[in-house]
């Protein structure tokens, strides 16, 4: 049986590792630089992830069992615009256009009634927007490019004298050249993964996320099971109903939700995709049991059954940073002395320059444990920067 993957980044890795543990032909499509599936794939095309029709002339020789990819929204629109043109299992382009662009999701959204915070578009410094953005919106805002991830563009403004320049920077990262501003809700933020076919969805997990806080929101670690687990079902019932509003019918989805103070739920942002970061790729798996990547597959072949879940761990991901800018002296490594730690990298040597996070590509390395209990050590790797 053969299986399309778009995409050999290091976010596809477990997919193709995946691919292969289920005795499926691999044809995976990307970019050479950065690649690091292709060692592991039967066959590599080194065609941009983005060069959809390209992609689909291969595909119609390949004849594919199914297309897949995971973590990336960009591949997202190569992997449906294929599937709907080969009669395969996916979503549809409506639905992918509105997953992978922030403000025609919040449009989408607000139509159906889903709580999500006050939102405009610009796509140029339009003076007329901001002042309307100044006059109607509460202080603070968040703007951010409609179409990227990885808190790439992303900046909380607190003062509205800095807003002009946060909207060019949000700009000059979209891929679209444009961006979206919306109020600023204050609160704790949890992702909701959960897998859906043909329709039906089932949640697997609920994650507490830890960010740098403003201007960036960078994240710097992931647990499972979230705090607000008691909350389950009142979560779950919005994450449908924003999944059904957008019309995600197939594969892995990744809800972003803010709770505030006083207990409201606003949805912040879904992808109709793989939480990235390890989340679905490892901590889901941890966690409960339930093999998410596996499940993804099985969707994509038409072959899925009910995620069973056992929910008897604890499982998390502490990402390596720093706070300052130098070069880095020392790298002390502790997570030896801890059997809950089941995998990690550190990509930074001594004489290293390390900057603080902007960006999730700005972080350095990571470990990922399975306990117990909630494994609160973020320090084990530790680094002396002059």
């Amino acid at each position: 049986m053969k299986i399309v993957v778009i995409g050999a980044s290091y976010l596809q890795l477990p997919l193709v590792k995946k691919c292969k543990e289920m005795g499926l032909e691999t044809h995976v499509f990307a970019w050479e630089d950065g690649a690091v599936a292709r060692s592991i794939s039967n066959y590599f095309y080194p065609i941009s992830i983005t060069e959809k029709e390209t992609i689909l002339k291969e595909c119609l020789l390949i004849k594919p069992t199914g297309v897949i990819s995971i973590a990336s929204d960009l591949a997202m629109n190569t992997v449906n615009y294929i599937t709907s043109e080969l009669n395969l299992i996916g979503n549809s382009i409506e639905s992918t256009e509105v997953t992978t662009n922030k403000y025609k999701m919040r449009e989408k959204l607000s139509e159906h009634g889903v709580l999500c915070p006050q939102f405009l578009k610009l796509e140029t410094l339009d003076k007329g927007k901001i002042d309307l953005v100044k006059d109607e919106f509460k202080c603070p805002y968040i703007v951010k490019p409609t179409d990227r991830s990885g808190s790439r563009g992303v900046t909380k403004v607190e003062n509205i004298n800095d807003l002009e320049n946060a909207i060019k920077r949000a700009i000059g990262y979209s891929l679209r050249k444009e961006c979206i501003v919306e109020e600023f809700v204050s609160g704790d933020e949890i992702s909701v993964e959960s897998i859906s076919y043909q329709g039906i969805h089932y949640v697997l997990a609920i994650t507490d996320k830890e960010t740098t806080g403003s201007p960036n929101f960078v994240e710097t670690a992931h647990h499972q099971p979230s705090i607000y687990t008691t909350r389950k079902k009142e979560i779950e019932k919005l994450v449908i109903s924003a999944l059904d509003s957008l019309e995600v019918k197939n594969g892995a989805s990744h809800t972003e939700i803010k709770i505030t103070k006083t207990g409201e739920l606003f949805v912040i942002e879904i992808g109709a995709r793989m939480g990235g970061d390890f989340i679905g790729s490892h901590l889901v798996k941890l966690s409960t049991g339930y093999d998410f990547v596996k499940g993804v597959i099985e969707v994509s072949l038409g072959k899925f059954t009910e995620p069973n879940l056992k929910n008897d761990f604890y499982s998390g991901v502490y990402f390596l940073y720093s706070k300052s800018q130098g070069t880095i002296l020392t790298i002390k490594d502790k997570t030896g002395n801890y059997p809950q730690i089941m995998e990690k990298e550190i990509n930074l040597k001594i004489g290293d320059e390390i900057k603080p996070l902007t960006e999730s590509a700005d972080r350095k390395g990571y470990y990922i444990y399975q306990s117990k209990e909630k494994f609160c050590k973020s320090n084990l790797i530790e680094l002396k920067i002059q």
